[in-house]
């Protein structure tokens, strides 16, 4: 259940390819315009923060339709470069570690909240949400715990005010695969990336 109400300052916290990964586990994609509406109906909505690295060091980086999509509709978009390597096997690889941009944010906006929504499943933001709870602000936490293996680290689920199952929101925010504005999505290179480094290409455009 979700447990929200009209007078709350609220905010959004997205780890972009945590919850595409989620999503994806459950077999959907998500349409960002009815996931803001969703939210934005809960409460009084100050900011949708939006998370991932970019290939900037390509001509065109797969993801930078949706990024500017969500940029010019009500989300504000935290980038940066990610960073390319080629590991002991020979390998190229991409990683891209957005959770210092969120757990900074979250700390700077926390005394203007009284209600966080973090989108993630990433068991290293126990800390954090226990942080901003002993400031008097509520967290709720979106991911999955019916994908196999589950999306969801069991001490973040525990640590939250309220965990909401990405599956329950499914019929609100699923997208209807017609091409409509929202609708392109980022893939990583794999279907369930479990940390922040991925084989190269990190992301390819899935458009319909």
């Amino acid at each position: 259940m979700m447990h929200f109400y009209a007078q709350d300052r609220m905010a959004m916290f997205i780890d972009g390819s945590n919850l595409y990964s989620a999503a994806r586990a459950l077999g959907f994609d998500i349409d960002y315009k009815k996931l803001l509406g969703v939210f934005a109906g809960k409460g009084r909505l100050i900011r949708a923060f939006y998370y991932t690295a970019l290939t900037d060091d390509q001509e065109y980086s797969p993801i930078r339709p949706l990024v500017d999509w969500l940029d010019y509709n009500g989300y504000t978009m935290v980038t940066k470069p990610a960073k390319e390597y080629t590991d002991a096997t020979g390998r190229r690889k991409i990683k891209g570690n957005m959770d210092i941009e969120l757990a900074i944010d979250v700390m700077e906006m926390a005394e203007r909240l009284d209600h966080i929504v973090l989108f993630s499943g990433d068991g290293d933001f126990r800390r954090l949400v226990e942080a901003v709870q002993r400031r008097g602000v509520r967290v709720s936490v979106v991911s999955t715990i019916k994908s196999s293996p589950p999306m969801v680290a069991d001490e973040l689920r525990r640590q939250a005010d309220n965990f909401i199952e990405l599956q329950d929101l499914a019929p609100q925010i699923a997208r209807v695969h017609n091409g409509a504005p929202g609708s392109i999505q980022p893939t990583p290179a794999r279907p369930h990336p479990r940390d922040a480094e991925e084989e190269a290409p990190y992301y390819a455009t899935e458009q319909r």
